[in-house]
């Protein structure tokens, strides 16, 4: 399990001694040095394989490019020395980017009509065979042979995407799509161990029920138009990943923790949704649908219907899920804090102030009564959560 300590404090209370410290600290600077190489890494491949497709435009150019670097970098790294290693694989990444991004671009740039059809299985064939050459180990560097299966991934997707929107898929094939996107992203960010791949997951399987985000002139916008739903739907991943990961190793332990934390932040934004506007539950999946989406013909048709669905649905008014979405937080920081879940302990906290500083200006402004029953609250409940903790701790003294 990974743990933040103060190493200086540990020593002077003869927790460990100062060699230990050292090492510690010399572990954790190279963690931290290796993150920021590769980060640096990565985005300099990105950035470099599409600036030469762009400046190239043309297919042939670039594929021979391609195949001159992705030849110069295999030769890199049969010769030479583990200290020329890094300009191996960046060479090679960059070759096989442009080869595989500019046929990718050329062919949904020029043949729109096949594209999908050539992707999507190539993307499935590629994907398959470099996943199992990943998990056999061989053939090429880990970095390598990892960041050729994420090419792989990105051409299957691209490719159903082609389809889906040649074909116009709705739902609910269209949220299955979604499903299948995020348990593959999964599979393969566990498989090559990238804890950003797998949290990349969370954007398709939140969309599943159109949870998502939208940038419009100056502003970024977040929307659930089923919060409660949602809030449902990652809760039940949330308990999913936190009973597997009670008895997994911890290179996948730690990508389960990794949805557990961002389903939790996109849970408490569904929550923020619901504690702003409310909810009629359903009315997107099985009622009228939206506006624009709709088979009314206009306005008032939609409306109406509109209307008659919420006069029969199940609805959590603004003012219940704010109450609820506090006592929610209230006893995850609780939870947390027994279990040493210090992740969902600083999001809970952080949603908790982003919570109150939402309803301060939204429905008690003008209430100051609502902030003396709120403080007064507070004291017995701090005082309850101090008890409760020594109690805990007493007993886990006496067990041992």
């Amino acid at each position: 399990m990974h743990a933040i300590a103060d190493t200086t404090k540990l020593t002077e209370d003869g927790v460990i001694t100062a060699d230990q410290a050292r090492i510690i600290e010399s572990r954790a600077r190279e963690a931290m040095i290796t993150l920021g190489v590769n980060v640096i890494l990565c985005l300099g491949i990105l950035a470099a394989t599409g600036g030469f497709i762009l400046w190239l435009a043309e297919p042939v150019p670039v594929a021979i490019a391609g195949l001159l670097m992705t030849a110069g970098g295999l030769v890199i790294l049969a010769r030479s020395s583990e200290m020329f290693r890094m300009f191996g694989n960046a060479a090679t990444l960059i070759g096989a980017g442009m080869l595989i991004g500019g046929a990718t671009l050329e062919l949904m740039e020029n043949y729109e009509d096949i594209a999908g059809w050539i992707l999507m299985p190539a993307g499935g064939v590629l994907l398959a065979g470099l996943a199992l050459r990943y998990w056999r180990g061989g053939l090429t560097s880990h970095f390598v042979l990892g960041s050729l299966v994420l090419m792989a991934l990105a051409v299957h997707i691209i490719g159903i995407e082609a389809l889906s929107h040649q074909s116009d898929i709705a739902s609910p094939l269209r949220n299955i799509e979604m499903i299948y996107y995020a348990a593959l992203i999964v599979g393969i960010g566990a498989l090559i161990d990238v804890r950003l791949i797998t949290a990349l997951a969370l954007a398709p399987f939140a969309q599943a029920l159109e949870t998502g985000s939208a940038y419009f002139h100056a502003a970024y916008v977040f929307y659930s138009p089923e919060p409660t739903l949602s809030i449902l739907q990652m809760s039940l991943l949330i308990a999913l990943c936190l009973f597997l990961a009670r008895n997994q190793p911890e290179r996948i332990a730690r990508h389960l923790r990794t949805l557990v934390m961002l389903a939790f932040v996109v849970a408490n934004l569904c929550a923020l949704v619901g504690s702003l506007w409310g909810d009629f539950v359903g009315e997107t999946i099985w009622g009228p649908g939206r506006y624009s989406s709709s088979a009314y013909e206009d306005w008032e048709s939609f409306n109406a219907a509109r209307e008659a669905f919420r006069a029969q649905a199940l609805e959590l008014s603004a003012g219940l899920y704010s109450v609820l979405w506090a006592l929610v937080l209230s006893g995850m920081v609780i939870w947390a804090a027994q279990r040493n879940e210090r992740g969902l302990f600083n999001a809970a906290l952080t949603f908790g102030g982003i919570h109150a500083y939402t309803q301060l200006f939204e429905s008690f402004a003008d209430e100051p009564l609502a902030y003396v029953i709120g403080g007064l609250a507070a004291i017995p409940l701090a005082w309850g959560i101090w008890r409760l903790n020594g109690w805990i701790s007493a007993r886990q003294g006496a067990a041992s």
